[in-house]
């Protein structure tokens, strides 16, 4: 019996040594965080506010890498095709996933072809426009489009952002001819719309508001559902005389497909500790970001979710 009890724990032990052999190691070196989009936009603000408390939580640096072009399908390609092993994500929104459907692109897909690891915002877009345009409201806007058909124009970062669609759906409900003129990113749009280039567009809170508080940019309205404490007393654009129009983008970070559970779920814990720190709730809340707190399964399931809503909404439209 003894000898019997001194061969299982043997066994135990080496089994427990095998499977800890067998367990991935990670991280090894830096962690590259590519975004799809020029600098200055939302997606870049929120990877470099989550950045630096990732890093002190791996142990490692996370570089934030800027791959914008192609509605952020340049720094998708290069996460999908990255070796699984965690060391390179990206930090993404529902453009890689509506870009690839008004262009009627089979890669990458969202859902499939990356590992969901974590929803870290969603956000509500503010309508901006040029000071000197003649309007201070949504239906005054509507009503200078419908004097001047196929005038206006309206900038995004790029096709298949949720300003490019937001932009698209206003055309849609209000009954206007606007003409899309998309960028590489938000940031320079924005820079066009200020320099008067462009007269308006439909940007991320955390993209624009410094701009707004300027006097640079005049904010009409909030796209989200309710008004934000963010933008204290702006209506929303249901308020401001489009009932039902309402667009909430997201972010968050994919791995590659294939990248092991354990590396996805050690970032996900670590991302939601950033999340959850009180200087970052604080940040966010300043930018209208609503910090999100699932797990890789319920993200991946939500992007599922996501594609379901975006795809109707383009369907609709007729988006192209």
């Amino acid at each position: 019996m003894k000898m019997l009890h001194w061969i299982v724990t043997f066994a135990l032990v080496a089994s427990g040594s095998a499977a800890l052999a067998q367990a991935p190691r990670f991280p090894v070196k830096p962690v590259r965080m590519l975004v799809g989009f020029a600098p200055g936009g939302a997606t870049d603000i929120i990877a470099r506010f989550i950045s630096p408390g990732l890093a002190d939580g791996l142990g490692q640096s996370v570089v934030v890498e800027n791959r914008p072009g192609a509605s952020s399908l340049i720094a998708g390609e290069l996460v999908a095709k990255a070796p699984p092993d965690g060391h390179t994500v990206l930090m993404t929104t529902q453009t890689l996933m509506t870009s690839g459907m008004i262009e009627r692109r089979p890669y990458p897909d969202i859902v499939n072809d990356f590992a969901s690891v974590s929803l870290c915002a969603t956000s509500a877009l503010l309508f901006v426009v040029n000071p000197s345009l003649p309007v201070k409201s949504v239906k005054e806007l509507i009503a200078l489009a419908r004097a001047r058909p196929g005038e206006l124009n309206y900038g995004s970062g790029g096709v298949g952002t949720t300003p490019h669609l937001s932009g698209e759906l206003l055309a849609t409900m209000a009954r206007l001819k606007l003409v899309h003129v998309p960028y590489k990113g938000e940031a320079p749009a924005i820079i066009d719309v200020i320099a008067g280039h462009l007269p308006m567009m439909f940007s991320n809170v955390t993209a624009s508001m410094a701009f707004v508080q300027a006097g640079k940019l005049r904010a009409l309205a909030v796209t989200g559902p309710a008004r934000t404490p963010a933008v204290p007393g702006m209506p929303t654009m249901g308020e401001a005389g489009l009932p039902g129009f309402e667009v909430v983008g997201f972010f968050g970070v994919l791995a590659p497909a294939g990248t092991p559970r354990e590396i996805v779920a050690r970032l996900n814990s670590e991302i939601a500790k950033v999340l959850a720190r009180p200087d970052i709730k604080e940040r966010f809340a300043s930018q209208a970001l609503e910090p999100a707190d699932k797990s890789p399964e319920q993200f991946n399931e939500y992007l599922r979710s996501e594609a379901v809503r975006w795809g109707k909404l383009i369907n609709e439209a007729g988006i192209k």
